[in-house]
């Protein structure tokens, strides 16, 4: 199959029609915890929708939108915050959707994230439904849909779209689709700088399915085949073992050496990092940086990667003191979960792909230097690690799981409405 045929088959009737009690479900969840926000909000008169489109980040991206980059706030302290560290792809939707419609650049946004939050839980359900089965699918996206942070999703920020593409992208990796899978990391690239990960995880692929055929061996992997829509008929997850129903655990075809596959991994090799190298590029240009123009930007905001240091330092600050130490313990607990959850993703046999773009964007999440109120939002695009969880789910009663995740999505909700009235995700 190749890319053309791919995108005819990913709209086919039969394909949303599979996923419809995923997306309902995600729709339900997100509904629910607009609803709180909204009421939460009127209680401590204060806006919900402000508080949704214009404070934060999505104030810098407004602006990038109406008046291009080149805005900087100067701070006391000698920092300089420049829009230049926010990526261009979702102002350029904003700025598009105020051209062509009587929406405002702030309205532009929140369209863009409410349409990007379902394509990302469309594409995640795709890449839990081709691994695991229809029921492990929903229950991905159920799981992705009730994060504590998950208000972020319906918020003018970057988190959905970025999910979206990424989901998207790992999805064409699985299936082979190499042309999709390079032109979705591009644009994964324009979006956040994470977008490293979805080309390390289209690297990673494409780099061990050349090995593989050099050496020889056979693209069969467990031997369970993925018929050409996706999972099994049936609507129960996949083998009790736990392991990905796929016949190549880096993604690859099933038939390397068929006509054009070569050519098309090479094309989606080269393709996938054009989006992020290319800003990061002009950034150097713009600002006579050079290659570390963008870091320098980043400086500005006090952001880096320094292992983690800065954030154990942090953490640690927190049991200097009661009841701060509570804290401590839940971001110590909360890591470890993080960590075990990765795991368990190894130890299952989670494709190559998969591995790589939630390593990297944990690592990249963990390590940075600044903001560590961020993290749970910016660990948001790792959802291969929630596939664990997910599968478990998927074997317990639909009574019981419909139980249980309806009150974890209330206790998200209100999470979600008493964290954009307070300090909210900086």
């Amino acid at each position: 199959m190749n890319d053309l045929e791919t995108r005819a088959a990913a709209a086919r009737p039969g394909a949303l029609r599979r996923a419809a009690p995923a997306l309902l479900g995600y729709a339900a969840v997100r509904a629910l915890g607009l609803v709180v926000l909204a009421l939460w909000s009127e209680a401590r008169g204060k806006s919900a929708y402000t508080l949704l489109t214009a404070r934060w980040d999505s104030l810098w991206y407004t602006r990038v939108a109406e008046l291009g980059y080149g805005y900087e706030v100067r701070l006391p302290n000698g920092d300089v915050h420049s829009n230049l560290a926010f990526f261009p792809l979702l102002p350029w939707l904003e700025r598009l959707a105020a051209a062509v419609s009587p929406l405002s650049y702030a309205d532009g946004g929140f369209v863009v994230s409410l349409l990007a939050s379902l394509a990302a839980a469309w594409g995640i359900f795709a890449v839990a439904d081709h691994l695991y089965g229809r029921r492990a699918g929903v229950c991905a996206v159920l799981l992705w849909a009730v994060l504590p942070v998950g208000i972020v999703q319906s918020m003018a920020y970057s988190e959905s779209l970025f999910t979206a593409l990424a989901a998207w992208a790992l999805y064409a990796v699985l299936t082979g689709r190499w042309v999709t899978a390079g032109l979705l990391a591009g644009l994964a690239g324009l979006t956040r700088p994470v977008g490293l990960a979805v080309v390390a995880a289209v690297w990673a692929a494409g780099v061990a399915a050349f090995l593989r055929e050099r050496s020889g061996s056979s693209f069969v992997g467990d031997g369970s085949a993925v018929p050409a829509g996706g999972a099994r008929d049936g609507s129960h997850a996949g083998p009790p073992s736990g392991a990905p129903r796929t016949g190549a655990p880096d993604g690859a075809p099933p038939s390397p050496h068929a006509p054009g596959v070569r050519l098309r991994r090479v094309v989606g090799m080269l393709l996938a990092p054009l989006g992020a190298a290319g800003y990061v590029l002009w950034v150097g240009d713009r600002t006579g940086g050079g290659l570390l123009g963008y870091l320098d930007v980043q400086a500005g905001w006090r952001n880096g990667f320094d292992g983690g240091y800065a954030f154990a330092l942090f953490v640690a600050g927190r049991f200097t003191s009661f009841p701060s130490a509570l804290a401590g313990v839940a971001l110590v607990v909360g890591v470890a979960l993080v960590v075990w959850l990765y795991v368990l993703c190894v130890r299952r046999g989670q494709p190559l792909p998969l591995l790589v773009h939630a390593g990297t964007v944990t690592a990249l999440a963990l390590c940075a230097s600044s903001y560590f109120g961020s993290k749970p939002r910016l660990l948001m695009p790792a959802f291969p690690l929630l596939l664990p969880l997910a599968l478990a789910l998927a074997r317990a009663r639909t009574r019981l799981l419909a139980a249980g995740l309806g009150a974890v999505a209330a206790g998200s909700a209100a999470y979600g409405a008493f964290w954009l009235n307070g300090s909210g995700p900086p």
